[in-house]
């Protein structure tokens, strides 16, 4: 969350009644641009006092929430607009604020819908790009990682321990039989060992894949930005 519009070029194209909420805005935006976030917080919060219908003001007091790492927060500040920002000028950036905090929320498929909804409006956004590719990244690991996983994992672990053991008394036989004079006899394998050395090749795939997927994730993951009006 870097990137900010400032509020004061906002205003302007606001209707006159929801520009009562002026000065508060105003004095927010000076304490965030500091990095004063709970005071900017303040502010923000008496422009909605003021003016129930403060765009401006619920819309910034979802970044200042945000930037103190309320997400919860933010998100109910967002939701206050959703019937007025999706219509307004600023439609993308709602959006795309919306899709951060639903990733600081771990809510990735909320944040894949909005910052497509970003994307459709603004499709030249680089940023909203970037936090789409990471969001839809991670929503395929977590739906990867869901129900089930464990028990193959466990499956996969018992397999490779039967096989384990196989190879011990194939080795245990030879070793008799070289003691006794005989000659090695060709081992075959079968059908059933067969499949579980495919299934062993087929685990170790998809742990490569999945380690290269979140190795992707965490390079996109420090792209995380922020708009701010």
């Amino acid at each position: 969350m870097k990137r900010l519009l400032c509020i004061l070029l906002v205003l302007s194209a606001l209707p006159l009644s929801a520009q009562v909420d002026r000065r508060e805005v105003r004095a927010g935006n000076r304490k965030f641009r500091k990095a004063d976030y709970r005071n900017a917080e303040i502010d923000y919060r008496r422009a909605v006092v003021k003016d129930s219908l403060s765009l401006a003001g619920e819309y910034n007091l979802a970044s200042a929430l945000y930037r103190q790492d309320s997400w919860d927060e933010a998100g109910k500040a967002l939701e206050t607009v959703k019937d007025v920002a999706p219509v307004s000028g600023y439609a993308a950036d709602y959006y795309y604020n919306l899709g951060d905090v639903a990733l600081q929320k771990k809510d990735y498929g909320a944040a894949v819908k909005a910052f497509k909804e970003s994307l459709l409006l603004r499709p030249d956004d680089m940023d909203a790009k970037e936090n789409y590719i990471y969001a839809k990244l991670m929503l395929q690991n977590q739906q990867q990682g869901g129900g089930g996983d464990q028990n193959q994992d466990q499956d996969q672990q018992d397999q490779n321990q039967d096989q384990q053991q196989q190879q011990q008394d194939q080795q245990q036989d030879q070793q008799d039989q070289q003691q006794q004079g005989q000659q090695p006899q060709p081992q075959e394998i079968s059908p059933q060992q067969a499949q579980q050395m495919l299934q062993a090749v087929q685990a170790k795939e998809k742990e490569t894949q999945d380690k290269v997927n979140k190795e992707k994730a965490a390079a996109l993951q420090s792209r995380q930005k922020e708009k701010n009006w």
